[in-house]
């Protein structure tokens, strides 16, 4: 297996947890992994992406445009801004629910992602939109978009990993007490289709 994963969204949604539960899911199954992110923008709310490359030919961590297999967009907006780095054909896994970049809140400009998500619809072929507002609700939490759509990407077989794989790391990097909470949002994209 080799893959390319570009994940991104905005300080403070998971994104790097996310990035480092799928490397941990690889490197159990014995696949060599590269991985480069930026985390110093979380702390302010600002775009937090990490490249991921997955398998023996993966020489160096970050990804060029046009080659990434998988794009999960934890922010349509983020989602548009990384979407030169998918290649055609890619996968791309975003959630719906649009945050505010800081630089339009700091302009007073108005911004829903709706337009983002209707970019994407236009652009990409193989899109699943995640409605993570009210998979939090049913689920109870705000802070599991991560593994909602990490649900979703395990779903539709972009990542080459299974649930199972994913749920064996959340057991050795996540604390216990929040175990099952994480194994019901990896398991919703499977129990609701077309999320």
């Amino acid at each position: 297996m080799s893959k390319n994963i570009v994940l991104c969204g905005v300080g403070g949604q998971g994104t790097v947890l996310a990035s480092k539960l799928i490397s941990g899911a690889a490197m159990n199954k014995g696949l060599s992994v590269k991985s480069a992110e930026t985390i110093g923008m979380a702390q302010r709310g600002g775009s937090v992406f990490s490249h991921l490359r997955l398998g023996k030919d993966a020489c160096c961590p970050m990804i060029a445009r046009g080659t990434a297999d998988v794009l999960i967009g934890f922010e349509p907006g983020e989602a548009v801004r990384m979407l030169p780095y998918l290649k055609k054909g890619g996968q791309v896994i975003v959630s719906s629910r649009s945050v505010m970049p800081v630089t339009a809140a700091l302009a007073g400009s108005g911004y829903n992602g709706s337009e983002m998500l209707e970019y994407l619809r236009s652009k990409v072929d193989k899109l699943i939109v995640v409605d993570t507002e009210k998979a939090c609700r049913e689920l109870g939490s705000t802070k599991i978009v991560n593994l909602l759509l990490l649900g979703a990407a395990v779903e539709s077989g972009a990542l080459g990993l299974s649930a199972d794989d994913i749920r064996q790391v959340i057991v050795s990097r996540i604390p216990q007490k929040i175990h099952e909470l994480n194994f019901r949002a990896l398991s919703y994209a499977g129990a609701h289709k077309g999320v």
